[in-house]
């Protein structure tokens, strides 16, 4: 213990005795351990902020649609297979087509494109939003094709210039067709709501209506290519899906022929964050290299070290020092350098993420902090520490095979 703390001390003097020179060679490892720190926290903090909408914004919905095969056969979806669905499957507390239009309407403020979603009372269940004003449209308005509709407070200021329009009636024109729509119900995205977006400039505005209310335009509503399904918390995924394909392949008697396919919100976003994982390590990755080019200066500089200490390479060696001896204090000074090198960079790279997790924030309007891991912070740190035991051993090796004879006679 005694001869390492020694080690160290001559070390840390000859870094010392080179301030500058000792910092230069560190910068390569700071660059690229603050580079990989402050990739990997911003993204896995922007991953951790995209799952934590989408988790909100209803990890159990199934999307279920038919295959080609079923569209051939026209084995359609139907209102009644989406009510026994609800009825017959355990952990499914909701279903809603999805049905959509497209049309215009004019009010006070000019003319404006529309898209109209078509679905049941459960619909609110896929939207990443609160009521503000009103309530969603019933079951009974579903039943009854009733013309309403449910817009959000945005779209409303749109088109009436205030989000104060329930019971407010609007014109909406499909296909030459005009009906008249009672507003009922205002909602407003949620705060987390930043990547789940639904607005953008120019869209059409979006209005939630009952499909059945397509009736009204000379549309059938009675077959529908696909439709989501909601889960109760804590329902079985797997078994969940297994029940529903069932049902419908009962119902419709195509066991075995793969007409209905299903993705849920769980695979989607696994292949969300498996993309940004891809993306994160691959630029991880591209920083990484400055950790080699920095490897290499630390090689270089300490070559430099042992030809200009060649002289006292050999008076230590004349003494009666071992080659071990001397190969353990290039080494010590080696990994120091790419040590100290490595705790800067770790607090760069943890400032900078916290930095650039601010700057999103302010420019998206969301909370984003910084996926800062321990095992990511050990694991820069060991490679640090490995990247100067590395590329400080040919120069200790050098070091320490020098003959006393041939390092005096070179001075």
């Amino acid at each position: 213990m005694g001869k390492i703390l020694e080690y160290i001390k001559m070390a840390l003097k000859n870094i010392t005795a080179n301030k500058g020179r000792s910092f230069l060679t560190m910068l390569g490892i700071i660059i690229g351990i603050a580079s990989v720190i402050m990739v990997m926290s911003v993204g896995d903090g922007t991953a951790n902020a995209m799952n934590a909408e989408v988790q909100d914004l209803g990890t159990g919905q199934i999307y279920v649609y038919c295959s080609d095969d079923a569209i051939n056969a026209e084995a359609w979806i139907t209102p009644e297979d989406m009510e026994a669905i609800k009825e017959k499957v355990d952990g499914i507390d909701g279903a809603s087509p999805e049905d959509s239009a497209s049309g215009t309407t004019v009010t006070g403020k000019g003319e404006f494109s529309l898209s109209l979603s078509g679905g049941t009372e459960d619909s609110w269940k896929s939207l990443n939003y609160n009521m503000k004003r009103g309530n969603y449209y019933t079951e009974a308005d579903v039943q009854e094709a009733s013309r309403v509709c449910v817009l959000t407070d945005e779209d409303a200021k749109r088109l009436f210039g205030s989000d104060d329009v329930v019971g407010m009636d609007i014109d909406v024109n499909v296909n030459g067709i005009s009906q008249s729509y009672r507003i009922v119900g205002v909602t407003q995205q949620k705060e987390n709501g930043n990547f789940v977006s639904y607005s953008y400039e120019g869209m059409p505005v979006t209005l939630n209506v009952p499909y059945t209310s397509f009736e009204a335009f000379g549309w059938e509503s009675d077959a529908f290519y696909s439709f989501d399904a909601f889960m109760e918390d804590g329902a079985d995924a797997k078994q969940v899906t297994k029940d529903l394909i069932h049902l419908l392949e009962s119902r419709h008697q195509s066991a075995g022929e793969d007409y209905y396919q299903i993705q849920s919100f769980q695979d989607m976003l696994a292949e969300l964050n498996g993309m940004l994982s891809i993306v994160t390590t691959f630029i991880s990755c591209v920083a990484a290299i400055s950790l080699f080019v920095g490897g290499i200066g630390v090689m270089n500089i300490m070559l430099v070290s042992v030809t200009e200490r060649t002289r006292e390479i050999g008076i230590r060696k004349s003494l009666g020092a071992k080659t071990s001896s001397i190969l353990m204090q290039f080494l010590a000074e080696a990994a120091i350098l790419t040590i100290v090198g490595g705790i800067i960079g770790i607090l760069l790279g943890l400032l900078g993420a916290v930095g650039i997790c601010s700057i999103m924030s302010s420019a998206m309007e969301s909370a984003i902090s910084p996926g800062i891991k321990a095992s990511t912070i050990l694991g820069a740190t060991l490679f640090s520490c490995a990247i100067g035991v590395f590329f400080g051993i040919y120069p200790a090796k050098k070091a320490a095979k020098l003959s006393p004879i041939e390092a005096l006679r070179r001075n």
